[in-house]
This record gives C-alpha cells, sequence and structure tokens, in this order.
C-alpha cells in the first residue's frame, strides 16, 4: 500500500471537506477563499456553551487539522456578545450532581477544546464584543489574535464560583499573553477586564468599534487566507512548541521548520513574483 496523500488516493477526501459542515449547536460558515466563521449564538442567553456545544466545537477543531480547504477561522458571538461562559442551568447546576470521574471527563472535555483550537494549523482571529467571561474567555485566550470593542468586557471568573482560577489552561495561557502579575489578579479576584486595559496589555491586538469589528477581522482573515497557509501553520505549531524548549533547541527547530518550508511551491511562487515584480499568488501548497 503506497502511504501518502494524493488525487488518487481515496483517503483525499477528508482532507478538505470541511467547509461544507453542518453544524448543529453554533452557527458555522466557510466562505470560497477559506475562511470560515465559528458564531456562538444563543445570543438571547449571552451565548453560554452547554455540553454538546463544547463536544461539537471540540471535535470541529480536532478535525480542521486534516481540512485543507479551511485557511482562517474567525469565532465571534451573535447579538453583541461573545460568551457568558458555561451555562448556568445546563451545565453548572448538573456538575453539583456529578461524581467525581464524571467531573474530570467535564473537566478534560473543556481542555480538548482549546487543545484543539491550539492545535489546528489554522490561523483562529477572535472577534469579541460585550460580555467574554469564563469558558469564554479560554475560548477568546485560544485564539491566535483577538480583536475586541470598547465595550468588550473579558472575566476569568471562575472563583466568582467557587473554583480555582486554573481552568481550560488558563494558568499557562493568560501569563503568556499578559504577564504574570496581571494574569495572577484576573485569576484569583475574577474581575473584568476592561476593553483599554486589553488592549494595553496585550489581550487584544487592537479595538474596533462594533460596526467595524466584523469588517476589520473579516480583511484580516482573507488577507492571511490568501498568504502561504502551510507556512501559517508551521508558525503556529513553532509559537506553540517553543514554549517548551530552550533558545538552542528552538533556533533549530526553526531551521528544520524553514528548511521544509521551503521546499514548498509557495516558496518558489514567491521568488518567481519577485523576479517578476508582480505579487506572488499563493497556493497553500
Amino acid at each position: 500500500m503506497k502511504h501518502y496523500i494524493g488525487k488518487s488516493n481515496p483517503m483525499h477526501a477528508q482532507f478538505r471537506a470541511q467547509s461544507s459542515y453542518t453544524a448543529q449547536h453554533f452557527s458555522w460558515q466557510c466562505d470560497a477563499a477559506g475562511v470560515a466563521t465559528v458564531m456562538l449564538n444563543r445570543p438571547e442567553r449571552k451565548n453560554p456553551l452547554t455540553f454538546d456545544s463544547y463536544a461539537e466545537l471540540r471535535d470541529l477543531f480536532n478535525s480542521l487539522r486534516y481540512a485543507t480547504d479551511v485557511k482562517v477561522v474567525v469565532v465571534t458571538g451573535a447579538g453583541g456578545n461573545f460568551c457568558s461562559g458555561g451555562d448556568v442551568h445546563d451545565i453548572i447546576g448538573p456538575l453539583t450532581k456529578m461524581s467525581m470521574p464524571e467531573m474530570l471527563e467535564f473537566t478534560r472535555m473543556t481542555g480538548d477544546l482549546v487543545k484543539a483550537m491550539r492545535g489546528c494549523p489554522q490561523p483562529i482571529i477572535g472577534a469579541i464584543d460585550g460580555i467574554c467571561a469564563g469558558a469564554g474567555a479560554m475560548m477568546a485566550l485560544a485564539c491566535d489574535m483577538r480583536f475586541g470593542t470598547p465595550t468588550a468586557k473579558t472575566a476569568f471568573l471562575f472563583t466568582r464560583v467557587g473554583l480555582a482560577g486554573a481552568d481550560m489552561g488558563a494558568c499557562a495561557l493568560l501569563p503568556r499573553v499578559i504577564g504574570q502579575g496581571r494574569a495572577s489578579e484576573l485569576l484569583f479576584t475574577g474581575r473584568a477586564m476592561t476593553a483599554q486595559e486589553g488592549v494595553t496589555w496585550g489581550f487584544f491586538n487592537a479595538l474596533y468599534e462594533g460596526g467595524e469589528l466584523a469588517e476589520k477581522v473579516n480583511a484580516l482573515a482573507h488577507e492571511l487566507a490568501a498568504g502561504p497557509t502551510f507556512a501559517h501553520g508551521m508558525t503556529k505549531t513553532m509559537l506553540s512548541q517553543e514554549w517548551s524548549m530552550t533558545i538552542d533547541q528552538a533556533i533549530e527547530a526553526e531551521a528544520q521548520a524553514q528548511a521544509i518550508c521551503m521546499q514548498t511551491q509557495d516558496f518558489r511562487r514567491a521568488y518567481e513574483a519577485f523576479a517578476a515584480k508582480q505579487k506572488p499568488v499563493f497556493g497553500g501548497d
């Protein structure tokens, strides 16, 4: 048996089939440019997550590791809010009646959502308006870039419900984004980080008025989708893996990563376009 993926290989279909995915517990759309949008769409409750939406989001982001037709993912919420966290009635209440093994199964599933978002090769952009709390704040943190509105309020409010601030990777991810002291404050107190604090501290890349947010994020998503998407995936991989490397290990890993990228057609396309004084048209291969 030949162990490769090619157009004649029947396995190839699973590597390009996610743009037509039909979501059950949130909205999913993918345009012809390969820009997909995940919209949490329970606006009457400020878009809380349920057991089912957690599991479906985890499975979707895991499947994106094999989806060559999806190049960038935008994550947002409907109705002027991003996500209010886990649904109090559908999740918090039932959790109080579960056994420890059942609780551990749930907490592992929520962490697996963050791992799936960090593990898929596509850049993920968070478009965050209004309330962004609890598990919603962790989904935002798991994005590669975040853009907000001046009214966005982000709260890692786990201590407010009697839990540790260590949830879904918060104690690992948040200090790396905003610093240890600021992360400690938010995780101990559960207070909301204002949008201005978020952009000053580096949580948000930029703030836009509500009417501009979707337009600005969509423009960036299409810019990335038109770029060398294989190389984008490599960049995301190295950004994650190098956290646990020494400088020497990181430099060697990047040498190997760059040598792999130099074998792509996009590298050749960029050179040929430069020589012809034209803008390169990347193909992602």
